[in-house]
């Protein structure tokens, strides 16, 4: 990306440097991990080639003083590239039996740039053309995630989490016995460990609660991650490539019935809150129909809703169409927008079972000021929207009273570390 904007801005020079610096991590890495000359010198040649690629691609962005979602993801798709290549390389020097499959070959994905949606039916058919064959014959293949290409063959990228994505995809198409992502964390935990230095690691948890945490901003998780794992009940392990003997998380489509009342905690910044009054449309039935005709024309998610008779708050993130929709909806009720929120949300199974959990939660947060209530309509969580400032606060007093103070005892080994 540094590329990519430094072109745009003119400075290609410092565009150049920050390409050859590209270039000089991957030449050393193949000196470290390739110790054959002949496929030293191959990968040193294709590290070349990408750099004089980039190069080019840096100049003609210079030239159009800008950049497209297109150039961004072909720019991208680089860093995949190069390492997945390097990988398969040092796979072969260890002799072990692998097999570089490009994954612009069959993760087929529409021309939305930079956040491509994989078109499933084709890459299903591609995958199983390409990689079964391997895999039986007892290859292990090394390929990409994040990255694919159109119909057309243009390079694209599915967006954050897009490697994970990746991962899910292949493994629920090639009906895999598990899929594991591997990340920088020990699996999914009781909170951020930004903000709790000792939030604790969930040894195991349903497909629905890790969805919801993964929805409402859990940072080891995209939403998308897990969905071709539920669809076909593949267990997923999330493990911490730099600690790879410790358990992570397993994730399943268990029923979640273990003897604690919540999982975790996550929260999504940069929230705003639009609110919406209207005395006209007082018990008038379409009111909501009419509101969220208006969300669905300009392309705003509500990421949670509450209502009164002639009111609605809604939690929404993306606000680059947020005048055009105020501007619309102002035809029948008045429109305000308060920025600078953030979503807090508590996750577990148990919460639907369990008496009194709402009082301990806002009990625990008795001096933060909420804006909104929210309970989900899977009534796995329950979410609530505060100031952005007072993030911190809410989630060190909830994981207190939830997880580690007194109120929590009995929790668990079996559920937790």
């Amino acid at each position: 990306m540094k590329i990519a904007n430094l072109s745009a801005e003119g400075k290609k020079d410092e565009a150049n440097d920050v390409i050859a610096a590209i270039r000089a991590i991957h030449e050393k890495l193949v000196d470290e991990l390739i110790p054959s000359d002949l496929p030293k010198n191959y990968l040193k040649g294709k590290i070349s080639v990408y750099a004089h690629e980039l190069k080019n691609l840096s100049q003609a962005i210079s030239v159009l003083g800008e950049v497209t979602n297109r150039s961004l993801d072909t720019i991208a798709s680089y860093g995949e590239r190069l390492s997945s290549m390097i990988i398969a390389q040092a796979m072969e020097e260890t002799s072990m039996k692998s097999m570089f499959v490009d994954a612009r070959e069959f993760m087929i994905t529409d021309d939305n740039y930079t956040k491509a949606a994989p078109l499933l039916p084709v890459v299903e058919e591609r995958a199983k053309k390409l990689l079964v064959p391997l895999v039986l014959n007892g290859y292990v293949v090394v390929t990409q995630g994040f990255i694919g290409s159109s119909e057309e063959g243009i390079t694209t990228t599915i967006g954050r989490g897009g490697s994970d994505y990746s991962a899910s995809i292949i493994g629920s198409l090639l009906d895999a016995a598990e899929i594991q992502i591997w990340t920088d964390v020990d699996g999914v935990l009781t909170a951020d460990p930004s903000i709790i230095k000792g939030a604790r690691r969930i040894k195991k948890m349903t497909f629905n609660e890790a969805s919801e945490l993964a929805y409402f901003g859990a940072r080891v998780l995209h939403p998308k991650t897990i969905l071709p794992a539920i669809e076909k009940s593949i267990p997923v392990y999330v493990r911490n490539s730099r600690n790879p003997s410790y358990g992570g998380t397993l994730i399943t489509r268990g029923d979640g019935a273990e003897e604690c009342v919540a999982k975790s905690i996550a929260y999504k910044e940069r929230i705003t809150l639009l609110n919406l009054e209207s005395s006209r449309m007082f018990l008038a039935p379409d009111f909501l129909e009419a509101v969220f005709t208006l969300f669905n024309k300009h392309h705003v998610i509500a990421h949670a809703v509450a209502t009164s008779e002639v009111s609605v708050t809604v939690a929404i993130e993306d606000t680059s169409n947020l005048e055009e929709l105020k501007r619309d909806i102002s035809e029948f009720a008045e429109a305000s927008a308060s920025g600078g929120k953030a979503i807090v949300c508590v996750v577990g199974e148990n919460i639907r079972f369990s008496p009194g959990v709402v009082g301990r939660i806002f009990s625990a947060l008795k001096d933060i000021r909420i804006n909104m209530i929210s309970q989900g309509a899977s009534e796995i969580n329950i979410g609530f929207v505060v100031d952005e400032k007072n993030i911190e606060r809410a989630v060190e007093l909830l994981h207190s009273e939830l997880f580690t103070g007194p109120s929590s005892q009995g929790l668990s080994d079996e559920i937790f570390d």
